[in-house]
């Protein structure tokens, strides 16, 4: 009598396998959600320094810097530029005197795709040049967020 084997996986070989696949999804998912915050922080970075070019374009022209309110307009006019270019920050200029300087910032949009970065809340960028970024809390963290 001739003994029949049988093809296929056994029980424990599938399970070994399940649980190899459950460890690098573990270790993956959280390692490419903190890499698709970092790339999506450079909406932000790329904004400002484009607000900041216009607002030089803008200061030439009209002898004092935009103000929020000129945020949208088109140029000569205005900056032309309402938003950062995906949405994932709210851009803002502030001011005490716009014809000696601004301070613009981009803030992440509360509950949009962004919102999770923690590290890296909001960005600013002064009239001299000066970058900074700040956490949710307000700490400095200027060196980790302007890369």
């Amino acid at each position: 009598m001739t003994r029949q084997r049988s093809s296929g996986y056994t029980l424990m070989e599938l399970m070994v396998t399940v649980a190899i696949a459950g460890i690098l999804t573990a270790v993956a998912v959280p390692s490419y959600r903190q890499y698709a915050m970092r790339a999506k922080r450079a909406d932000a970075t790329t904004a400002l320094l484009r607000l900041a070019a216009q607002q030089e374009r803008f200061y030439i022209q009209n002898n004092t810097y935009a103000s929020n309110d000129l945020l949208d307009d088109a140029p000569p006019a205005g900056l032309g530029i309402p938003s950062t270019d995906r949405g994932y920050y709210a851009l803002d200029i502030q001011s005490a005197d716009l014809t000696t300087g601004y301070t613009a910032t981009a803030t992440v949009v509360a509950g949009g795709e962004q919102a999770d970065d923690t590290d890296c809340a909001s960005f600013s960028v002064t009239a001299q040049g000066l970058r900074s970024a700040a956490d949710s809390g307000g700490a400095d963290n200027s060196d980790r967020c302007w890369r």
